[in-house]
């Protein structure tokens, strides 16, 4: 806006100028016009000096034709000011004055119309400028949250079963293990209800509970949200929060994790009620695999998968 205001300031001040020298123009050449007419009054006057009062015959000091010589001045100021006025100039009535306006008007409609289509191209660049700006902003933020990468964290059964019941359907030492290893001195968010399946808060680990209960109560340290995108918002500190479930969170988050830390049990479960997510291979990228046989401390067999958004 403060371009626009800068251009049609300008635009209207060489107008203003413009203007006044055209108006100075045909000051002058009305003044020629009138020096046209007092020598044209002049020379009519020694005309009739000489034919009717005589002056040129009886007046001649020292012998000297003086009035010649003026006729002669006044023929050759004559000549100028006629080719001056009606040939070069042609004649300052109305009708020229009004032809130089509009000639004037004509030269800055093409001036303005010019203007225009510069304005036209500034603003259009600067158009570019912005929409650059703004996705290189929209990168730099894009990059800003990529420092932090969110990953969910689960075990799965062949079938995608993860619990029932509010609670594990399989015992995994090494599991629990891998879990402590990962999420030790991170964020973990989770729902209320995964959270209540806890005896106590997780040592060393900050508890996001994300619930739609108002006045929920919850121990000292652990900070309760009402929505996935508050709970985000609240380990923005984190480099690496993970979410630990339960089946609905899973299904929030999963557009918006950058990994997945997958543990596979080799089984399926007809008595699960609750299930992870189906992992669309187009999606994601597998990037690492440990598998561990079933034993005397592991039920099933199990493997430790690392996903990465593609």
């Amino acid at each position: 806006m403060f371009g626009k205001k800068k251009q049609a300031t300008t635009i209207d001040k060489d107008q203003l100028e413009l203007i006044e020298n055209a108006q100075k123009r045909i000051k002058q050449k009305k003044r020629l016009y009138i020096h046209f007419v007092i020598f044209l009054i002049g020379a009519l006057f020694l005309i009739l000096a000489n034919t009717v009062l005589k002056i040129g015959e009886t007046f001649r000091p020292a012998g000297v034709d003086w009035f010649v010589y003026a006729i002669l001045v006044w023929f050759f100021l004559f000549i100028y000011h006629f080719i001056s006025v009606f040939i070069t100039h042609k004649f300052m009535g109305k009708d020229w004055e009004k032809h130089q306006l509009e000639k004037l008007v004509s030269q800055q409609e093409n001036r303005i119309e010019k203007l225009k289509q510069n304005l036209i191209k500034e603003e259009t660049k600067i158009a570019q400028t912005q929409a650059y700006t703004e996705v290189k902003d929209k990168t730099d933020t894009h990059q800003k949250k990529k420092t932090s990468e969110l990953t969910i964290i689960v075990a799965a059964g062949e079938d995608n079963a993860i619990g029932k019941d509010n609670d594990l359907i399989w015992h995994l030492s090494d599991d629990l293990k891998h879990f402590k290893s990962l999420t030790n001195g991170h964020h973990i968010i989770m729902g209320r209800k995964t959270f209540e399946s806890f005896p106590k808060p997780l040592p060393n680990r900050t508890h996001i509970v994300i619930t739609r209960q108002t006045d929920y109560k919850v121990p000292s340290g652990v900070i309760v949200v009402n929505s996935l995108n508050d709970a985000l918002d609240a380990a923005r500190s984190d480099t690496q929060p993970f979410v630990i479930g339960g089946g609905e969170i899973y299904k929030q988050a999963m557009p918006l994790v950058d990994k997945l830390e997958i543990t596979r049990v080799h089984a399926e479960f007809d008595n699960a009620d609750t299930f992870f997510p189906e992992i669309d291979k187009t999606k994601w990228q597998e990037i690492s695999r440990t598998t561990h046989d079933a034993d005397e401390k592991h039920a099933y067999a199990f493997s430790f998968i690392t996903y990465l958004k593609i």
